[in-house]
């Protein structure tokens, strides 16, 4: 328990108002109602908060903006329409590093990947003294002294690997992260929603070479036997970096018991995703439902193995314009079933909630700053090295 002061020394938001609710509970921003423990507080204070993949910003992928659809924001084209209220949105979340997990675009991926990456590099450079690229554990650790929020520059798909030493070309440009394949077919490999004939032999050699120049590999919209090559021939800790489990909700997109020892195996960490539909089937979906898939991955291999990959921007997919909210929900068109955001998990502060609900489980304080980060940290320190 502690007072009203300890409490907002160790938040340490001079800015904003912490007014005593009840007894070590606390209306934390001034924007909303809802109250948070101290023990929360201090939780996120204190820990480092990785997601593994919030997009930042969504509605600004090169594949998705038209005419018919601009995009929700300008501040990679024009940084100076991200303002002071918007960067204490992102300070406020909690969240310390975003992997933003953006797409290359279909028709010229090495193109649209070297686009982001511009895009991205310039806003950061812009905001020097608020974000700072993340391209080292070092980095990550840095983040908190400095005040910075971190971005891990990372991508859903690795079509823009077009030759092998693409790797090390984008590594060498502040790329630290790629998923293998983004629910088709590639060069490397197959996605869920088609057959999966495993990794090409030019995946085998991406793996590698990967695992050499210390890229992390992703595998989270890969196919099964995709998934399984990729963890049985990595010499390094393979990630799911947002998914979810098909032993309690069997969608396609989600992993086995099979595949989520294979992982740990690797070393690597399962983020656990906030999408509804990969959540459950079943009506009403509460982020008690979420918490059920940290405690299963959890139980079935260690709670080393298991953080978080919300596969949300900092404000949910029902905020979006209804066209790019569908296109985002949907895929490739192929599931029809489209359903908003989960009560929780639908704003800024979810990592607070989150934190909140694993406490009401029974997690201890370690474990949980394991979960909001350490683990995901403690992996890449292994890809990175």
């Amino acid at each position: 328990m502690v007072t009203r002061r300890q409490a907002i020394r160790r938040i340490g938001l001079a800015s904003l108002s912490f007014p005593l609710v009840n007894v070590g509970r606390f209306r934390l921003f001034a924007e909303t109602a809802e109250k948070y423990s101290a023990r929360c507080i201090d939780l996120i204070q204190r820990s480092i908060v990785i997601d593994m993949l919030s997009q930042f910003k969504l509605g600004a992928f090169p594949d998705l903006v038209s005419d018919a659809n601009p995009p929700t924001a300008r501040w990679w084209s024009h940084p100076e329409t991200f303002t002071a209220i918007d960067l204490a949105r992102y300070r406020d979340s909690g969240i310390n590093v975003f992997q933003i997990g953006w797409g290359t675009g279909r028709s010229d991926p090495r193109a649209g990947a070297l686009s982001v990456l511009n895009g991205w590099q310039g806003f950061i450079k812009h905001f020097s003294r608020d974000f700072a690229a993340v391209l080292s554990v070092a980095d990550i650790d840095a983040l908190k002294p400095a005040k910075r929020i971190g971005i891990l520059l990372g991508f859903q798909g690795s079509d823009h690997f077009q030759k092998l030493e693409d790797i090390s070309f984008f590594c060498g440009l502040g790329q630290r992260l790629s998923q293998l394949t983004y629910n088709d077919h590639n060069a490397i490999g197959s996605g869920y929603e088609v057959p999966d004939a495993g990794l090409t032999e030019y995946g085998r050699e991406v793996v590698a070479i990967m695992n050499q120049v210390g890229m992390a590999i992703d595998v989270s919209h890969c196919g099964p036997k995709t998934t399984l090559q990729s963890c049985e021939l990595s010499r390094r800790p393979v990630l799911f970096t947002h998914a979810n489990c098909q032993a309690l909700n069997p969608h396609p997109r989600n992993k086995s018991d099979f595949l989520i020892k294979k992982m740990a195996a690797s070393g690597g960490v399962m983020g656990i995703s906030g999408v509804r539909q990969l959540v459950s089937r079943h009506e009403p979906v509460t982020i008690e439902n979420v918490i059920d898939h940290f405690d299963h991955v959890a139980q079935l291999v260690g709670i080393e193995h298991v953080g978080i990959g919300s596969d949300i921007d900092l404000d949910g997919y029902d905020k979006l314009p209804t066209p790019l909210r569908a296109k985002m929900l949907t895929g490739y068109g192929r599931h029809t079933n489209i359903r908003g955001d989960i009560a929780g998990l639908d704003h800024p502060k979810r990592v607070f909630d989150l934190a909140e609900a694993l406490l009401r489980r029974g997690y201890s304080d370690a474990n949980i700053e394991l979960i909001l980060g350490g683990n995901f940290r403690r992996a890449l320190a292994a890809i990175w090295h």
